[in-house]
């Protein structure tokens, strides 16, 4: 199945506006946090200095990039459907707790309502743009008829096996940490994973439980589609690994940054722990993002393309296909009579 034109175009207009969105509140706090170095600083959890409170997250500038890349996606990817369901998947999951956190008395402690009124704005159109992708993704679909239009690929033996392999395991240790936090700080639950006073958060971010049970849900997805070599694997596992690979890139310069491995000895445990951790989630979505960029196998058609199904599609009467095979390279035959003789 392919996209029609039209629901390309619709499919890379919603991208383009999420997007917009998104790049509207970075300029914002850019304006407000007085440069981009101390965005970037508060982005990495450095104790940077700012004359106003950021609202956005490294996670934001993520999604900034899985909008562009789904927009050009949708206009000329064999995968632009799955591609879609991807991004709009994903958007709802991130946006859909502002609408209960973003009123809530720890944000109206810290920002004003003009802000938490313009954000919840936001929420609600980043929810409705998300949902508008899985609608065109449904309703723009239709079978290939042409053998030179591009079909949906599949990732390869050795790409699926390499997804399945660093996705589950990053899936798996994101759990243990799961557990571990709720072990050590229970007085935290549930306002870990549904926001509240206790946990800090970013006015237009989901809390960080949820951030967490999102990315070990898109990873554990992700590495089960890979192994069966489903078509969606790819998209869902590009986001997925663009996820992982923001929050490893802010953990391996934070543990540069306060000298965590000239120091790496002296750690303890858990915190030598955590630091390995880091390493691990960038070096493994890293290579994710690597190997699920390359192009996949095109799928073959096989004896049911909608293009020789029963009769042979339109075109050729009824009972002109399954006795007679596929046609010789080059050459389909005669068509049937117009008045086809007793036995035909």
């Amino acid at each position: 199945m392919v996209l029609t034109r039209g629901a390309r175009i619709t499919g890379a207009v919603l991208c383009a506006l999420l997007a917009v969105i998104v790049a509207g509140w970075i300029v914002r706090d850019l304006t407000v946090v007085g440069g981009p170095v101390y965005l970037v600083r508060y982005w990495v959890g450095y104790d940077a200095r700012t004359s106003s409170m950021p609202v956005t997250s490294a996670e934001d500038v993520t999604l900034l990039v899985v909008y562009v890349v789904a927009a050009v996606a949708s206009l000329r990817s064999a995968v632009a459907a799955t591609a879609l369901v991807a991004t709009g998947a994903v958007t709802i999951a991130v946006r859909l707790p502002g609408i209960w956190t973003i009123g809530g008395s720890g944000m109206s402690a810290r920002f004003s309502d003009d802000l938490r009124t313009r954000a919840l704005i936001c929420a609600f159109a980043a929810l409705a743009g998300g949902i508008a992708l899985f609608i065109t993704a449904g309703a723009g679909r239709r079978p290939s008829l042409d053998f030179a239009e591009s079909t949906p690929t599949r990732p390869g033996t050795g790409v699926s096996v390499t997804t399945f392999l660093l996705l589950g395991a990053s899936g798996a240790v994101t759990i243990g940490w799961e557990i571990r936090q709720l072990v050590r700080f229970p007085r935290i639950f549930p306002e870990w994973y549904v926001g509240g006073t206790q946990v800090f958060q970013r006015l237009i971010g989901p809390p960080p439980g949820w951030s967490d049970l999102l990315i070990v849900l898109l990873c554990l997805f992700v590495a089960v589609s890979a192994l069966f070599r489903a078509v969606h694997a790819r998209p869902f596992g590009l986001i997925a690994a663009g996820l992982l690979v923001t929050g490893g890139v802010t953990g391996v310069v934070h543990s540069v940054h306060y000298r965590l491995l000239a120091h790496f000895a002296d750690l303890s445990i858990e915190d030598q722990l955590t630091v390995a951790t880091w390493f691990f989630q960038l070096a493994a979505s890293a290579t994710v993002l690597v190997v699920l960029a390359q192009r996949g196998t095109v799928q073959s058609p096989g004896p049911h393309h909608p293009g020789f199904g029963p009769g042979f599609g339109p075109g050729y009467g009824p009972g002109y296909g399954p006795g007679y095979g596929y046609p010789p390279p080059g050459a389909f035959g005669p068509p049937p009579p117009s008045q086809p003789p007793p036995g035909w």
